[in-house]
């Protein structure tokens, strides 16, 4: 993920992997990590760019005040589609119905990123040479560590990590799976198009895509106006690759992730349905209490 889309899309990403720590605790994680989410977002992108000292207090303030935006305005919304989740949990489920869900997702985390496009815009402009090379040497870094999670030499050891990724994230809602359901799970791997080879090549033509955008603004000094439409067509590519095999790879594995997941569900119990309903409704709990408080410094600003 590069660090444009971080600004946006990596704060939602914190929230829901805080939701999992929170079920994973038995205790609300998730009201204690939305709080420091503003710090461990900081932290995760200047990994990435390393910012300088007249950069750090706009960058911090930009992400204090998306997560003031969100709690206010956002978490109700987000407890509400919980709510609803609750419900549809315990009946069978369809693969639209699924790539529904992942549209209701989509959507909100495009509203996300249109609320903190602005600021981000503006950091960009800010990036200096030697912060490009970093980010490039940093690119490097998390390729060598992507190969190693998803690129194993080794057929049946990538296979073994896939089918760990996959039964782990399936656990995690709807608790412990049966030995047919693993058996489920293997088998629908076998049969995925998902090719990480293909992703990977994607993956780095973002990043250089990434790192030219950033040169060039630089070289061309440009505007606010024009880091905005550079990050949004960015973004706009990320989402649909100007490439047309990776656009029809994507399409193509989308379908079969909505099949897949539509048929995992069909296949549980009752008991593993009213664990993910509990699950959910958690969730539900912890983010209307995140958005009833009002720690936050502009809680009774209304936005324009």
């Amino acid at each position: 993920m590069s660090v444009f889309r971080s600004f946006g899309f990596r704060a939602l990403i914190i929230v829901a992997l805080c939701g999992v720590l929170g079920l994973a605790s038995g205790c609300s994680a998730l009201r204690i990590a939305y709080g420091t989410a503003p710090d461990l977002v900081y932290w995760w992108l200047d990994r990435y760019v390393d910012f300088n000292a007249a950069q750090t207090p706009r960058v911090r303030e930009a992400i204090k005040q998306w997560f003031a935006w969100n709690r206010r305005t956002q978490l109700p919304d987000y407890a509400a589609l919980l709510a609803h989740a609750q419900a549809e949990v315990l009946a069978d489920t369809t693969p639209v119905r699924v790539c529904e869900w992942q549209a209701e997702a989509l959507l909100r985390a495009r509203v996300a990123f249109d609320r903190i496009a602005p600021a981000a815009a503006d950091a960009m402009l800010t990036i200096t040479p030697q912060q490009i090379r970093y980010l490039e040497r940093r690119y490097e870094k998390f390729n060598a560590e992507f190969r190693d999670d998803f690129l194993q030499p080794d057929p049946r050891k990538r296979a073994d990590e896939a089918l760990k990724r996959t039964i782990d994230r399936a656990e995690t809602l709807y608790g412990r799976l049966d030995d047919t359901q693993r058996e489920r799970i293997a088998d629908g791997l076998k049969r995925s198009p998902f090719d990480p080879e293909l992703w990977f090549a994607e993956r780095r033509q973002r990043q250089q895509d990434a790192l030219q955008i950033l040169r060039r603004l630089g070289a061309d000094g440009a505007n606010r106006e024009q880091a905005l439409a550079a990050l949004r067509g960015y973004v706009e590519r990320l989402g649909h690759s100007p490439r047309d095999s990776y656009r029809r790879y994507s399409e193509r594995l989308n379908e079969y992730n909505c099949g897949f997941a539509a048929s995992l569900h069909n296949a549980t119990g009752a008991a593993q349905r009213r664990t993910a309903a509990k699950r959910l409704a958690g969730w539900e709990e912890d983010l209307s209490a995140i958005a009833a408080t009002n720690a936050t410094p502009d809680a009774g600003r209304r936005d324009p």
